[in-house]
């Protein structure tokens, strides 16, 4: 499972690169921009071909979900710490009806421990980041926690074997992808890992 994060701030090409990402098998495209209002975050969606937005999972502006067919909403640690406590309040708004819920954590434990059933985790970061400079990786196993949990953090066609080595079900990739010369070919060859 490769779970694609988006670039930070919008890159060029970015729409026309992630449509021949989709058209080559993306399946988890994480919206994450946190800068964007929800207006901003609409206008992204809506340069996106509709047959492609069940695959995007949005990280802000949850409530987009009742206006777009998305695969899913995400929370980050301080947004899941906030709200997930009270989770019926939390989606009373939200039409979640078959979407996922995923979020992100630091530590392995935090992961563990965690009650709520989200459809799967990222931790972070596992090997050294390639888009967050000084982000060193800690090489978590998670061989004996029984959840999905997806690896971040240093990402490349080159070491996924290391992931699923530690015990993870899939790679979350931003730099890896994004800062390469041809990421379309670059996710071929990770999705070839799996």
């Amino acid at each position: 499972m490769i779970v694609l994060i988006a670039p930070e701030t919008d890159i060029p090409q970015e729409i026309e690169i992630l449509h021949q990402l989709f058209n080559a098998g993306l399946q988890y495209y994480h919206l994450r921009k946190p800068e964007k209002s929800f207006d901003a975050h609409a206008e992204y969606l809506n340069q996106i071909d509709t047959a492609f937005h069940n695959r995007i999972v949005v990280h802000d502006h949850h409530d987009l979900i009742n206006s777009y067919n998305l695969k899913g909403i995400h929370f980050q640690e301080q947004k899941r710490k906030d709200h997930i406590e009270n989770p019926g309040q939390y989606f009373k708004t939200l039409n979640m009806f078959g979407k996922t819920i995923s979020s992100s954590f630091h530590e392995p434990e935090d992961l563990a421990a965690c009650y709520f059933e989200f459809d799967y985790h990222l931790l972070s970061p596992v090997f050294s980041s390639i888009s967050k400079q000084g982000y060193e990786g800690r090489g978590f196993d998670v061989n004996h926690i029984d959840k999905t949990i997806i690896g971040m953090g240093g990402v490349t066609a080159d070491n996924i074997d290391r992931f699923k080595a530690l015990g993870y079900k899939g790679v979350g990739v931003l730099g890896g992808i994004w800062n390469s010369e041809n990421p379309v070919e670059v996710f071929i060859e990770m999705q070839k890992q799996f």
